[in-house]
C-alpha cells in the first residue's frame, strides 16, 4: 500500500497470518502510526489493497473503502483518546453498544474487560480522574471491547507500570486476534510478536 502526507511517503507490503502477533519498531517519524492509521480506514491510502480477515476493506484503484466503523478492528491509541464525559466502563462499553449489544450486556461485558486489565475498581471514574497508566489500561480494555479479529496497538504500555505490562501482554495474547503492534520496547517485540517489522522513512528497512 502507498500513502502520501505531505512530503512524507508510506510505502510498503506487510502480512498478518491469522491470529498472529506483528511488532512494528522504528525511529520516530519513519511511519508507524500512519500504519495503524491505513489499517484502521483513518487515513485514506493511494495505491495498493488492504485486507482484514480476509476481508477486502480498501482498494483505490477498485473503488473499495470500508469506513473504519465497519472494518472490525479495535484501536488502543498511544494518546489513548477516551471520551471525557463517559466513565471508563461506559468508555469500554461504547463500542460493543455502537455495534448494537444492549445496554446491560455491553456494560457487563465492559466490567469484565475492566476486571482482567485490573480497572475494575475504577468503572465509575471519568477519565480526567485517571492516571496515565490507568487510562491506557482502560483503553486497551475498549480495544478489547467484543473480541475483535483485528487489534492495532500504538504503544499501548507506554505509560503503564512496570509490574502491570506482563498481564497486559497476556490480555493481548489471550485475544487470539491478528495483532499489529507499534512499539520502541524490545521487550513488547520480545514477549509477544511472531515477527518484527522495522520501518525507516516509510519504508521496510533492509
Amino acid at each position: 500500500m502507498r500513502v502520501c502526507l505531505g512530503e512524507f511517503t508510506l510505502e510498503l507490503e506487510l502480512e498478518v497470518p491469522a491470529g498472529g502477533i506483528t511488532a512494528v519498531m522504528g525511529p520516530n517519524g519513519s511511519g508507524k502510526t500512519t500504519l495503524l492509521r491505513c489499517l484502521a480506514g483513518l487515513e485514506a491510502t493511494e495505491a495498493g489493497r488492504i485486507n482484514l480477515g480476509g476481508r477486502l476493506v480498501d482498494d483505490p484503484a477498485a473503488g473499495v473503502w470500508i469506513p473504519p466503523e465497519r472494518r472490525g478492528v479495535g484501536y488502543a491509541y498511544q494518546d489513548v483518546r477516551l471520551f471525557g464525559h463517559l466513565s471508563a466502563l461506559d468508555n469500554v462499553a461504547f463500542g460493543p453498544r455502537c455495534r448494537g449489544t444492549g445496554r446491560s450486556v455491553a456494560r457487563r461485558s465492559a466490567l469484565a474487560d475492566l476486571d482482567a486489565v485490573r480497572m475494575a475498581g475504577s468503572a465509575g471514574i471519568k477519565p480526567a480522574k485517571l492516571s496515565g497508566g490507568q487510562a491506557q489500561r482502560v483503553g486497551l480494555a475498549r480495544a478489547l471491547a467484543g473480541a475483535p479479529p483485528v487489534l492495532l496497538l500504538d504503544e499501548p504500555f507506554s505509560a503503564t507500570d512496570v509490574d502491570v505490562r506482563p498481564l497486559l501482554r497476556r490480555q493481548v495474547r489471550a485475544a487470539g486476534a491478528t495483532v499489529v503492534l507499534v512499539t520502541h520496547d524490545p521487550a513488547d517485540a520480545e514477549e509477544l510478536a511472531d515477527a518484527v517489522l522495522v520501518l525507516q522513512a516509510g519504508r521496510i528497512a533492509s
